[in-house]
């Protein structure tokens, strides 16, 4: 079944412009998450008044790397995947060390 679905997705589909369209709508997706991430840091930090990382970053990372993964498999671009890939594993370590220092603390 998945492989169905990598085929699909990995596909030439220059004769269907709406598939295309929705692919490109879904890297734009992608892309915003990414900003968003970088936003909410930005405004935490200036709320209060020091660099600070909060979670909600991290979240946000994981979104966009899932969905830019979904867009680079689509696009069938191995260097896209690959760097796609190798940040998720860093966002779900540095969420899976905020949750445990979390846990630690209340202990």
């Amino acid at each position: 079944m998945l492989s169905h679905l990598i085929t699909w997705l990995t596909a030439n589909h220059t004769s269907c412009t709406t598939v295309i369209y929705a692919w490109f709508l879904v890297g734009f997706v992608g892309q915003a998450l990414f900003t968003s991430r970088f936003l909410v840091q930005w405004f935490k930090s200036e709320i209060v008044g020091r660099s600070v990382i909060p979670v909600a970053f991290w979240w946000f990372s994981i979104a966009g790397g899932l969905v830019m993964l979904a867009y680079s498999v689509y696009r069938a671009d191995p260097v896209f995947i690959a760097g796609q890939a190798g940040g998720l594993l860093v966002y779900f370590r540095n969420l899976y060390l905020v949750y445990r220092e979390k846990k630690g603390a209340k202990a």
